[in-house]
């Protein structure tokens, strides 16, 4: 069982941004910027790409509600949409808003985002959802 499923399951705590019966978006704890979030297919699968057609489609719609969300949250010009992959065997995007192309540098990280702030920008992302 990933990270993720973990999450899912309750077994993990995590900033929740929204959920379906198929999907479900979470703040990152190691964010980019303020507002970065991940979106998952419940579903375990590794690689994005190896999602049946219908569950790729599925994802990106929620991923498009979430990314409305995420502007509405916070100011910026653009949400960022990145999938890499490689940190966890669980397929993921990241949503990131942008002010410019650097703001989606992942060797930069937001210096130690407390859980007041966190919750807080979930909470605004949420109730845009």
């Amino acid at each position: 069982m990933t990270i993720f499923s973990k999450i899912v399951a309750g077994e993990i705590p995590c900033y929740k941004i929204a959920e379906d019966e198929n999907f479900f978006a979470f703040l990152d704890i190691n964010p980019v910027n303020w507002g970065h979030t991940l979106v998952i297919p419940k579903r375990e699968e590794d690689y994005i790409f190896d999602l049946s057609d219908d569950e790729l489609g599925g994802m990106m719609a929620f991923t498009k509600k979430v990314a409305s969300a995420i502007k509405k949250a916070i100011p910026c010009r653009k949400v960022g949409m990145a999938v890499l992959g490689l940190e966890v065997p669980h397929a993921h995007i990241h949503l990131i808003p942008l002010q410019n192309e650097g703001d989606m540098d992942f060797r930069h990280k937001v210096e130690n985002p407390t859980p007041e702030k966190m919750k807080e920008i979930a909470e605004k992302i949420a109730a845009g959802f």
